[in-house]
């Protein structure tokens, strides 16, 4: 029953801390900055929030609240969740057969549903983020159940990078994606 109380303290502790601590962090003898820096890091105390859109979704409101110039007519979270279960169908549900083609790889992505719809979308836009990043040519054109993605290279380092990083590799490459998050979330950028 200790551990308990214990717990419950801590959160309530988080709680409290997370709420007013975008004003801690500017005080610099604020006892709320002391208790913070204290949960931040006991290493007995858990740290993530549960879920990975969840935190991702909690990082960029911190980051909202923090900055003081947050334009919260433009803010839109919910245009960020529905990115991040794009992300999450992408990833977990999606089809990807790859075929090796003279200078790299031809993918067929595909899925049903839902599915489908996130990998137009993201597949489509990834595609022209990364086109040219490490002399890449990619390009993403649709296709009946989704997408077909080529990316391809004159290097044939950069050829072998990409046959071993397939699909998934392929759409994490760049480091973009908190950046673009931030963004979505902003409402500087439709999705």
């Amino acid at each position: 029953m200790r551990n308990y109380h214990r717990i419950a303290a801590a959160a309530t502790l988080t709680l409290i801390t997370g709420a007013g601590g975008a004003l801690a962090q500017h005080a610099p003898d604020s006892p709320r900055r002391e208790m913070s820096h204290a949960v931040e890091h006991d290493s007995r105390m858990p740290t993530q929030p549960g879920q990975e859109a969840f935190a991702t979704i909690k990082e960029i409101v911190r980051i909202l609240e923090t900055d003081p110039h947050t334009d919260w007519s433009r803010v839109n979270i919910p245009a960020l969740r529905e990115h991040l279960i794009d992300m999450s169908e992408v990833t977990l549900n999606a089809h990807a057969k790859p075929e090796p083609i003279p200078g790299g790889l031809r993918i067929a992505v595909t899925g049903e549903g839902r599915t489908r719809a996130a990998i137009r979308r993201m597949v489509t836009m990834h595609a022209r983020v990364i086109d040219g990043r490490n002399g890449w040519s990619v390009s993403a054109r649709p296709s009946a159940n989704g997408v077909m993605l080529t990316v391809t290279a004159s290097n044939p380092k950069e050829v072998a990078k990409i046959r071993g990083l397939g699909f998934m590799g392929i759409m994490v490459s760049g480091s973009h994606h908190q950046m673009h998050h931030l963004a979505i979330a902003r409402g500087q950028m439709t999705y």
